[in-house]
């Protein structure tokens, strides 16, 4: 006797659907699962017999039966706990102890000994995998369901258990599909810029980087508020539209990391690894590939603290993803491309001791000290930094000073700034993605503005990156002040955070 029901798996940020075909036949005892799977699944017989024993059914195991099943198709590797429930449908639909239709369903769930479901990851993978492949329906744990109903056309159906799943399929007992109301999840912040005292110069960086997506380096003394700066970030980008909210919710499922009271990610990824975070960890890696803090940050910010503290090869493999947005990894079997749309924010000493260049205290550094901690990081690495800036001790007066404007007023001028890109794109992209045709139709400049940077570039201080870097620079400060065109005064700003006589 044969049945066929339908689940499916993950791989890189993709699901694929699984046809699970579950064979019985009398003789004696046997249950083989083929088919690439894993540990996790080979172990599921044990599992699924003691969870439909557990449930009221006869064990597979007390029965003389062979039962074959096949997870299809056979040449994609599969992996997890996430069959238990559809192998478990499956068997007794073969041995007709069960009746319903296994069509336009897709069914997930790892099962625990008494019959319970535990929850899995990608519920809103499965979710859009339903909507795109035409299934009407997504069966699996309860915890999960609020996730795979944020797919609109999809019905989500959440149960608790195989005998619910059971008594559901067979219509014995109604379950309502699980409604989410994205309106009602609102983002909160716990910093605001206002509580930041000084740091004009800084802050005003860090309002230009929100508005184009500008990567920033900022260097300065231990404890001058470097880290608070950059925390302070996400206060000031806009809010998430709706598609990229389920671009990274689904990262997230995917990673296991999705809160379980929020279903949809709602605020912009804040991701801090510390500096001795490996190379697979920062980038993606393993076998099948994980999405790496890179892709956890899509759409937000990264911040590496400690710079140069991290090891070189790690911040090299950084050099692709700046450029291109994304990051694929590629295995013997399949390669995978997963999203890195991303802010890097990086902070670092000027020297290990912290005070070099400090006008109030003394750095206790050799000369040969500082410039061995000044080449830990690359030339090429600092070029695609887009605002170099210092972040200097604050003074007393400017500590006790009354409140400076918020994080609500510097996000409207952001906000406004991303409009007019959106606009001009005719998508999300910001000033930052300009592609070498885009920065010649929108960064045209007068010839006051291309006298000044024909000196730069000339004298070797700007390369032709640094150069096309600081057009699009001045354009997301023109942006912000909404000018149409790009003034000299925009250009001379954008130079101040670029070209330094003296850094790292």
């Amino acid at each position: 006797m044969l049945a066929k029901v339908f689940s499916a798996g993950i791989l890189g940020l993709e699901a694929r659907v699984i046809e699970i075909e579950v064979s019985t036949s009398y003789g004696l005892r046997h249950f083989e699962i083929v088919g690439l799977p894993d540990k996790a699944i080979n172990e599921s017989r044990e599992r699924v017999g003691t969870a439909i024993e557990s449930s009221g059914f006869k064990s597979p195991f007390k029965k003389p039966v062979r039962i074959l099943v096949s997870l299809a198709p056979a040449d994609l590797k599969k992996e997890g706990s996430i069959y238990d429930l559809p192998i478990a449908l499956g068997y007794l639909l073969a041995e007709k102890e069960i009746f319903f239709n296994p069509k336009y369903k897709l069914i997930f769930g790892e099962l625990a000994l008494d019959g319970k479901l535990r929850p899995i990851k990608g519920a809103i993978c499965f979710s859009i995998l339903a909507k795109e492949r035409g299934f009407s329906e997504i069966i699996l744990p309860k915890e999960n369901a609020k996730e795979a109903a944020l797919i609109e056309g999809v019905r989500a159906i959440g149960v608790s258990s195989l005998k619910e799943a059971i008594e559901y399929l067979e219509k014995r007992k109604k379950i309502e599909p699980e409604k989410v109301d994205v309106k009602n999840l609102r983002e909160n912040y716990q910093i605001d810029f206002a509580f930041i005292k000084g740091q004009r110069f800084a802050k005003r960086a860090l309002e230009i980087c929100a508005g184009g997506g500008h990567n920033v380096l900022m260097l300065g003394p231990p404890g001058a508020g470097k880290t608070l700066l950059v925390k302070a970030i996400p206060t000031i980008l806009p809010p998430l539209s709706f598609e990229e909210s389920l671009e990274v919710t689904k990262i997230y499922s995917i990673a296991g990391l999705l809160p379980k009271e929020n279903p949809l990610i709602t605020k912009r990824p804040f991701r801090a690894p510390h500096h001795t975070c490996s190379e697979p960890a920062l980038i993606g890696g393993g076998n099948p590939p994980r999405p790496g803090e890179i892709t956890l940050a899509h759409r937000g910010v990264l911040f590496l603290d400690e710079f140069p503290e991290f090891h070189r090869d790690v911040l090299e493999s950084l050099r692709q993803p700046i450029e291109e947005g994304k990051i694929i990894i590629s295995r013997a079997r399949h390669s995978v491309e997963l999203p890195a749309r991303f802010i890097l924010v990086a902070a670092s000493n000027p020297c290990p001791c912290g005070y070099y260049g400090d006008p109030e205290k003394e750095c206790k550094c050799t000369l040969s000290q500082i410039r061995n901690y000044q080449r830990k990081l690359s030339g090429p690495l600092i070029d695609r930094m887009d605002l170099l800036i210092n972040v200097p001790n604050v003074k007393y007066e400017e500590l006790v000073a009354p409140d400076e404007e918020s994080s609500e007023k510097v996000r409207e001028r952001v906000i406004l700034a991303r409009k007019i890109q959106k606009e001009r794109f005719k998508k999300d992209k910001t000033n930052s993605e300009m592609e070498i045709q885009e920065i010649k139709k929108y960064c045209e400049i007068d010839s006051k503005s291309e006298n000044l940077l024909r000196k730069y570039v000339d004298s070797g201080k700007l390369s032709v990156r640094g150069y096309h870097r600081i057009l699009k620079v001045a354009r997301t400060i023109a942006d912000l002040e909404g000018k149409e065109k790009i003034l000299f005064d925009h250009v001379s700003e954008a130079l101040s955070y670029r070209v330094k006589e003296e850094t790292i």
